[in-house]
């Protein structure tokens, strides 16, 4: 059972789609139980860091969450899923993060011709080749919409990078977790390999 987290950050019923369209079923949940439960986590999100924080304590979503990547079961955090792993963000203030990657969550700080946040389509440069990227060419193109960037203590967990202006860490692999700065479900083809690829991962 893939379980999509609820905590109220961010368009889940386009991630359940994309699921659903490579065939397979994903359950959308703020269960703290049925996270616990599951055989595969995704943690997505759009919007402010300290305000998922505050809606992840709320209802009880920390401890399933971390668990669930403690225990091996494949786990994909999706762009402020990514983020929320980390140390620390410095995203309207400072906010502690969960502490499952070792690093910071900074905000682009870019030449005037940059625009932020970064929106569109962009090139990866697969660094690793994570078993999530299989049949993902080096390269593609994938799609962003982020004002925010990880830059992780150990350069060993980038998985892809991209430039803009100069490089950023847009993906992380470490074990049974992956997390994108991009969205999978909005990268046509292979995002939706990505998606499929985890699907198919066993624990």
């Amino acid at each position: 059972m893939i379980v999509i987290v609820d905590y109220q950050m961010g368009n889940l019923r386009s991630v359940q789609k994309a699921f659903e369209k490579v065939g397979y079923p994903a359950t959308i949940t703020s269960d703290p139980e049925q996270v616990a439960r599951a055989d595969q986590v995704v943690l997505p999100g759009v919007g402010a860091f300290g305000d998922a924080l505050a809606e992840l304590n709320q209802r009880n979503l920390i401890e399933p969450i971390c668990e669930a990547i403690q225990s091996g079961k494949p786990f994909l955090g999706i762009c402020l899923g990514l983020q929320l792993l980390f140390d620390i963000s410095f995203e309207g203030g400072e906010h502690r993060g969960l502490g499952v990657i070792p690093g910071q969550v900074v905000r682009f700080e870019l030449p005037k011709q940059y625009k932020v946040p970064h929106m569109g389509w962009n090139q990866a440069r697969i660094r690793r080749p994570a078993p999530v990227l299989k049949d993902i060419p080096d390269q593609t193109h994938l799609y962003f919409v982020h004002s925010y960037y990880v830059v992780p203590e150990d350069p060993e967990v980038v998985a892809i990078e991209v430039d803009y202006h100069r490089p950023f860490c847009a993906m992380v692999w470490r074990d049974n977790l992956f997390a994108t700065q991009f969205h999978p479900e909005k990268s046509q083809k292979y995002g939706l390999q990505l998606l499929k690829n985890f699907a198919e991962l066993t624990g």
